[in-house]
C-alpha cells in the first residue's frame, strides 16, 4: 500500500511544481510585456497651432502626426497611420511627422517615408500624444486632436477617415477643439 501512496504524492509534487514554474512565467510575461491601459481625458485645442512658412497658404491636404517616441500610446494608431498613407497619398494628400522635442527614437519603417518636421509653431502648447492636425487645400485647421477614443486606432473608430473625406469632397470642416478619452502621454514636459 506505500508504493500507490508513493506516486500519488509524487504526482501531486510533480503537478504542484509545474503550476509553480506556469505561475513564474505568466508573471514574469504579464510584467515585461502586458501594460495596464489607463485612459486619460485630454482637452486638444489647436488654437495657437500654425504651419511653418514654407508650407503654410493654398496647397494640398497637409497632416501632421505629433508622436513621441516614448510613449506605448503610438503603437495603437502607427498600422492606421500607414494605412491612411497608402489611401490618401495617392490622392494628393500630405504626411509630416513632428516629434516630441528633447526625445530620442525613430518612426517604424512602414511611417519612415513621412516628411519629418523640426518644428511647428504652436506646438509647444500640445497637451497629449499621439495627435493629428489636418490643414485644408486653403492652409486652414480644419482638425485637432486624436485619432480616436480608446487604447486602438482603427477605420472603424477613427476620427480622421471622415474628416479627410470631407475635405477631399471640398466640404468645410472646423474641429479644432476636441475632448477625448484614451491612451495619451503629457507633451508639454519635453517642449
Amino acid at each position: 500500500m506505500r508504493q500507490p501512496y508513493r506516486n500519488a504524492l509524487f504526482a501531486s509534487l510533480i503537478l504542484i511544481l509545474c503550476a509553480g514554474v506556469l505561475w513564474a512565467a505568466y508573471d514574469w510575461f504579464q510584467g515585461r510585456y502586458l501594460r495596464a491601459f489607463s485612459e486619460h481625458t485630454a482637452v486638444f485645442s489647436g488654437d495657437a497651432l500654425r504651419l511653418p512658412a514654407e508650407l503654410s497658404g493654398p496647397g494640398p491636404i497637409r497632416l501632421v502626426h505629433f508622436w513621441d517616441p516614448a510613449c506605448p500610446c503610438n503603437v495603437g494608431n502607427q498600422q492606421h497611420l500607414a494605412e491612411l498613407i497608402e489611401q490618401y497619398a495617392p490622392q494628393g494628400v500630405e504626411f509630416y511627422a513632428l516629434q516630441k522635442p528633447g526625445s530620442h527614437g525613430q518612426l517604424p519603417d512602414n511611417l519612415r517615408h513621412m516628411k519629418v518636421l523640426t518644428a511647428l509653431p504652436g506646438a509647444d502648447q500640445i497637451p497629449a500624444t499621439p495627435a493629428v492636425g489636418i490643414w485644408d487645400r486653403s492652409g486652414k485647421l480644419a482638425y485637432f486632436g486624436p485619432y480616436s477614443e480608446g487604447l486602438t486606432c482603427n477605420a472603424s473608430n477613427s476620427f480622421i477617415e471622415p474628416i479627410l473625406k470631407a475635405l477631399e469632397a471640398g466640404r468645410e470642416v472646423n474641429a479644432t477643439h476636441t475632448l477625448a478619452v484614451g491612451c495619451y502621454c503629457s507633451w508639454p514636459n519635453g517642449s
